[in-house]
């Protein structure tokens, strides 16, 4: 009963870390861009942070890092924009549920990471085509390169293939 209690702890503690160095990376983003002149935001840090949150913590902790790390920044500095917030939520939760999905179904992670990131990346962009089309949005479709975004879908894999916990695929 003592070892459960003590595991418990350890995780509620690394949830917690994990959620407060999000928040606080997310929050320094735009300083550390402006003063280092690295665009920072090309490493797509709401997707890095969620992929640390699925390796290093809980699963429902990975969807309050998808849902929780918009609204932050958006409410601390405006960014994004209202409707792009909503959309980047619904992102990163849809990147959680399919990854979730299919490690569940083919109990292969590499494929199963990739893929929910590059679904999610599609309906992300097909929305956002969309708003822009009905002037929801008001920006061009593809603000990174297509080719930058597949370099960082493959690094974020590799990282969760080397360092996720597999006894946690049921």
């Amino acid at each position: 009963m003592r070892t459960l209690t003590i595991k418990t702890h350890k995780e509620t503690l690394q949830s917690l870390l994990l959620d407060i160095g999000s928040l606080g990376f997310i929050y320094m983003v735009p300083t550390i861009s402006h003063l280092f002149s690295l665009p920072i935001y090309l490493i797509e840090p709401m997707r890095l942070m969620l992929i640390f949150a699925l390796v290093h913590t809980s699963k429902a902790n990975a969807f309050i890092i998808a849902l929780s790390l918009p609204a932050f920044s958006y409410f601390i500095s405006g960014h994004p924009v209202l409707p792009k917030m909503i959309l980047i939520s619904l992102e990163l939760l849809l990147n959680v549920l399919l990854f979730y999905g299919l490690v569940k179904k083919f109990k292969f992670l590499f494929p199963s990471i990739f893929l929910s990131i590059l679904l999610s990346k599609a309906i992300y962009y097909l929305i956002k085509f969309e708003l822009i089309n009905l002037a929801i949005l008001d920006t061009e479709l593809f603000s990174t390169s297509i080719y930058l975004q597949l370099i960082m879908t493959l690094i974020f894999s590799l990282y969760l293939y080397a360092f996720y916990d597999r006894s946690k695929i049921s």
